[in-house]
C-alpha cells in the first residue's frame, strides 16, 4: 500500500488544525494553503507542470471561481442586513407559530428559497431571520439552517453548485430530483429536533405589539441582487458561454447592484471586516483542495456514494462531483444528495456553512457544531437509508460511454494530458452557478441515461430533456486545444 502522499498530509494537518484551533481558523487556512504551495513549487506539479509555470497556469484557471465565491460571500453578508433592516423578519412573528412549529417552518422556508436560489444566500437569508426572531440562537439551530440550505439544492440543478456541474455534464435534470427524498427525510430528521432545542434555548419573540413597517425600498435592493446574480448567470452561460471562464460576471453584477444602491440606502460596510475573514478562510481551503491530487475514486456505488458524503464535509465536493462525473456509473440523485448535504456535518464543509459563520462567530468550532448539532449527521444516514430502501441504488449508465466509443474520441478524461485536466476543471467546476449553454457551436453527444430508458438514448440532448446540453467534456483532446 503507498504511504499518504505529502501534499494530502499538508492539507489534513491543516483541516485537523482548524478543528482544533477554532480561534485562528484564518491563520491556519493560509499557513496550510502556504505550505502546500511551497512544497508542490519544490516537489510537486501542478496538473502535470512544474516550477512557477504551473502555478501560474492553476491560478489562471482558479481565479474566476476564487473572485465569484468571494464576492458572493462578502456580497450576501450586506444583503442579508438589507433583509434584515427590511423588517420583514420582524413581521414573521406575526405570521409564524409561537412554537416549536414556528421555529421549524423558518427552516423549511430556507429549504425551499434554497431550491432555486444560491445555498449560501438561502443560509444567509436564514440566519438573518432568526437574529431577528430570536432573542439568542443556538448553534444546533444554527446547524440546521446551514442543513436546510444545502437539502433544499440537493434534487435542484440551479440550487447547489455540484448539481449545477452534473446538469452541464449531461445529465438529465430529472436524474438527480430524487435527491429531494433523501433531503427531505433529512430535513424532518434534523429539523425537528433542532426546533425544539431553539425553542427551550429562546423561544420565537412574541412581544412586538405592533406590525412593523416594512421597508419597501431595502426588499427592492434585495430583490435586485438577486436577480442581478441569476440575471448574470443565465445571460453569460447561455448567450455567451465562451467569455464564463474568463471573468467573474456573477460576483461583480452583484457588486454593481451594491454600489448602485448605495445612495438610496447604506449598506453596513462595518459587516465586511468580519466577512472578508471567513471569506478568505473559505477560499484559502478551495485554493488547496483544488491542488490535491486526486485522480480516481472507488468503483461506484452506494457505499462509495456514501462515503463521499462524510468526506465532502471536510473536504470539497467540487473535485469530488468533477471526478465522479468522469468516472460515471452513479445514480445522480443519491450522489447530489451525499456530496451536498455531506457537507452540513462540520461548519466548514460548505459554503453555506462559512456564511454563517460570518453571522455567527462562535460557530466557528467543530466539537460545539457536531455536539449541538448531533441531528445533522443523524439525518444525513436516514435520509440516505429512506432513500436507498424506498428508491433502491439505481446507477445509470456512464453518461460518456457513446462518446467514449466513437472513433472521433479516442482519449477522453484520464490522457494524463494536464492541459485538458486543467480544462475540463475550467469548464465544469466553477463555485458559482452555471447553466448549460445552448450555443450552436458547443459540441453534442449522445447520452444514454439507463437501461431502462434506452429509448431516450436514440434522442438528443435537447430532445430527451427539453434543454441543451454542453458537453464539451466528451470532445477530443485536439477540439480542447483548439478552444
Amino acid at each position: 500500500m503507498s504511504s499518504l502522499p505529502i501534499d494530502f498530509a499538508l492539507f489534513a494537518l491543516t483541516l485537523l488544525g482548524v478543528a482544533l484551533f477554532h480561534r485562528r481558523t484564518l491563520e491556519i487556512a493560509v499557513t496550510g494553503l502556504g505550505a502546500i504551495t511551497l512544497y508542490k513549487l519544490a516537489f510537486g506539479s501542478f496538473g502535470g507542470v512544474v516550477g512557477l509555470n504551473g502555478l501560474t497556469r492553476h491560478l489562471a484557471h482558479e481565479w474566476v471561481i476564487v473572485t465569484n465565491l468571494g464576492c458572493l460571500l462578502l456580497g450576501f453578508a450586506l444583503l442579508s442586513r438589507h433583509f434584515e433592516k427590511s423588517h420583514v423578519p420582524l413581521a414573521l412573528p406575526h405570521v409564524l407559530p409561537d412554537d416549536w412549529k414556528g421555529t421549524f417552518f423558518l427552516l423549511a422556508i430556507v429549504f425551499v428559497l434554497s431550491s432555486f436560489l444560491d445555498n449560501i444566500a438561502g443560509a444567509m437569508i436564514g440566519g438573518a431571520m432568526a437574529h431577528s426572531l430570536f432573542r439568542r440562537v443556538h448553534l444546533g439551530y444554527l446547524a440546521a439552517i446551514v442543513a436546510a440550505a444545502n437539502a433544499g439544492g440537493a434534487g435542484s440543478v440551479v440550487g447547489d453548485t455540484t448539481t449545477t456541474m452534473m446538469w452541464i455534464d449531461g445529465v438529465a435534470p430529472l436524474d438527480v430530483l430524487h435527491a429531494y427524498v433523501g433531503a427531505g427525510a433529512a430535513l424532518l430528521v434534523c429539523g425537528l429536533p433542532a426546533a425544539f432545542q431553539q425553542q427551550g434555548y429562546s423561544p420565537i419573540v412574541k412581544d412586538v405589539q405592533h406590525r412593523p413597517k416594512i421597508d419597501g425600498v431595502r426588499v427592492g435592493i434585495v430583490l435586485a441582487i438577486l436577480v442581478a446574480a441569476i440575471g448574470a448567470n443565465v445571460i453569460v452561460n447561455v448567450r455567451f458561454p465562451a467569455h464564463a471562464d474568463g471573468f467573474p460576471f456573477i460576483g461583480v453584477a452583484v457588486w454593481v447592484v451594491i454600489l448602485l444602491s448605495v445612495p438610496i440606502r447604506r449598506p453596513d460596510w462595518e459587516l465586511l471586516g468580519e466577512a472578508s475573514r471567513g471569506a478568505a478562510f473559505l477560499l484559502s481551503l478551495v485554493l488547496a483542495a483544488s491542488m490535491m491530487p486526486v485522480e480516481q475514486l472507488p468503483p461506484p456505488s452506494w457505499q462509495t456514494a456514501f462515503g463521499l458524503g462524510f468526506v465532502s464535509a471536510i473536504f470539497d465536493n467540487i473535485p469530488l462531483t468533477k471526478l465522479a462525473l468522469e468516472q460515471g456509473g452513479y445514480d445522480w440523485g443519491v450522489l447530489a444528495y451525499c456530496v451536498g448535504f455531506g457537507g452540513s456535518m462540520i461548519w466548514f464543509g460548505s459554503s453555506a456553512g462559512v456564511a454563517i459563520s460570518n453571522l455567527y462567530p462562535h460557530a466557528r468550532s467543530v466539537g460545539a457544531w457536531i455536539r449541538h448539532g448531533w441531528h445533522v449527521p443523524v439525518a444525513y444516514v436516514v435520509g440516505f437509508a429512506v432513500m436507498l430502501v424506498l428508491l433502491g441504488w439505481h446507477p445509470h449508465a456512464p453518461h460518456r460511454t457513446a462518446s467514449l466509443g466513437s472513433p472521433s474520441c479516442p482519449s477522453v478524461c484520464g490522457a494524463g494530458d494536464p492541459d485538458f485536466h486543467m480544462l475540463i476543471r475550467a469548464s465544469v467546476a466553477r463555485r458559482c452557478r452555471l447553466i448549460p449553454s445552448s450555443s450552436p457551436a458547443a459540441p453534442r453527444a449522445e447520452y444514454p441515461r439507463s437501461n431502462s430508458n434506452a429509448d431516450r438514448s436514440t434522442r438528443g440532448p435537447a430532445q430527451r430533456d427539453g434543454i441543451p446540453c454542453l458537453v464539451g467534456v466528451v470532445a477530443t483532446r485536439q477540439e480542447w486545444t483548439a478552444a
